[in-house]
């Protein structure tokens, strides 16, 4: 351990200046693997896609947050290693596979944040696995990181087998759970760039209670339950606020509508939605005389649809399940529109409706917890901690709504208010 405490203390010496951490640190490899074109793609996209349209100071990118990831993991895995003495010994080589996949965890991610979600396009981890194992990131993680770039890749996209490293899941459990780098720069920084208190997080308080876990990687302290309780009521206020406010919904679902449909009618194939930054987007999208397809220039000038009403999402109704399958969803949007021309007297057009229902979201609260004076791992759920299993619960049943949107005409409104979502709902 004392190996791995020294590479993390001295082979960092290149500085970069972030508002959220100040000095980020990287080693010669990484500094390298962040000049590579690939990487300096992330700086291309938005890490809130449409969200600047309500917070004009959200165009901080996926570039600056995987380097926010990378410095949070780094202080991560010095805090365990520094407490650790009886874990399962880590090699410097995974430790430097962990950092890396840290770093790289979003290069396969697409624009507009979570506009691709539900529709027929491989995970973003996909993406990135493929793109670890390609050259040239393949050849500068093998050659001057000097790790195997199929342990990176393997720690990011949990599909993947690898057999040669014993702390694989050690590894996953530490780059993807209740308190990961990933959700303590996202918070932090979404926070920041969009002007709201909601987000902030303690993390030196977090890393003062973090302790090695045998069994699940790392646990906390309970005098640290606050800094779990802090995250999950801070990822719910940004979610209500921020990641799924009202024109940010709206904008989102008019992306997703016209990729629905260039999909479906094969104006476009998945592939062509690999590997773009916001721009390549833009431009491919622009590219094509598809009616569709202007929903996406509406968005870009802030020309946005109008929300007609909404009805809470009922996880127990079969029917509002349903409507999570996106072409049962656009059958139902396509039935709405039908009835919708029939009162308006013209027809309207199938990209003029949308329903809009967000992807599910968890709240995680499985981080074991370590009562002293116990002197056992106890769960989240045995602590006196006010968030429930029920109370987390309702955290997604608030948040989550069907909602009806169109395009913005009165009569076409009015003609929609007239039928009512819950007689079309399948």
């Amino acid at each position: 351990m004392q190996q791995i405490l020294q590479h993390l203390e001295e082979d960092y010496p290149h500085p970069i200046r972030d508002p959220i951490w100040k000095h980020i640190y990287l080693s010669d490899a990484l500094l390298k693997i962040v000049s590579l074109p690939v990487f300096q793609d992330l700086n291309g996209i938005k890490q809130l896609g449409p969200a600047y349209l309500v917070y004009p100071g959200a165009t901080h990118t996926r570039l600056s947050h995987s380097l926010g990831t990378f410095h949070v993991a780094k202080q991560i895995i010095h805090s365990v290693i520094k407490k650790d003495n009886q874990s399962a010994p880590l090699a410097v080589e995974e430790v430097k596979a962990f950092l890396c996949a840290a770093l790289l965890h979003d290069l396969g991610h697409y624009p507009f944040a979570h506009a691709l979600k539900n529709l027929d396009v491989e995970k973003h981890e996909v993406l990135t696995a493929r793109l670890i194992l390609e050259k040239p990131l393949a050849q500068v993680i093998s050659a001057d990181l000097g790790v195997d770039p199929e342990l990176v890749a393997a720690i990011i996209d949990t599909d993947l087998r690898y057999k040669t490293s014993a702390n694989l899941v050690f590894f996953r459990r530490l780059l993807s759970g209740v308190l990961d780098p990933d959700k303590l720069d996202y918070l932090n920084r979404d926070a920041y760039y969009c002007g709201v208190p909601y987000g902030v997080q303690d993390v030196d308080f977090f890393l003062s209670e973090i302790i090695p876990a045998p069994a699940q990687g790392i646990a906390l302290r309970t005098k640290g339950l606050t800094a779990v309780e802090a995250i999950l009521f801070s990822k719910y206020l940004m979610y209500k606020t921020v990641y799924w406010h009202k024109a940010v919904r709206i904008a989102t679902a008019m992306i997703k509508k016209a990729l629905v449909l260039g999909l479906s009618h094969g104006v476009l194939k998945k592939e062509d939605l690999y590997g773009l930054t916001d721009y390549d987007f833009y431009t491919k999208i622009a590219a094509y005389k598809y009616k569709p397809f202007t929903l996406i220039s509406h968005v870009l000038a802030r020309n946005l649809y109008k929300r007609v009403y909404t009805i809470p999402f009922d996880a127990s109704d079969p029917a509002h399940r349903r409507l999570e399958n996106v072409n049962i969803c656009r059958d139902c949007e396509a039935q709405i529109a039908h009835r919708a021309s029939k009162i308006a007297g013209r027809t309207v057009a199938e990209d003029e409706i949308i329903i809009d229902l967000p992807e599910p979201i968890s709240f995680e609260i499985d981080l074991p917890l370590y009562d002293e004076e116990r002197n056992e791992f106890i769960r989240f759920t045995q602590s006196k901690s006010v968030f429930s299993e029920k109370i987390v619960k309702g955290f997604t049943d608030s948040l989550r709504f069907i909602s009806l949107i169109c395009r913005n005409d009165s009569e076409l409104i009015t003609s929609l208010k007239n039928i009512g979502l819950n007689s079309i709902i399948p």
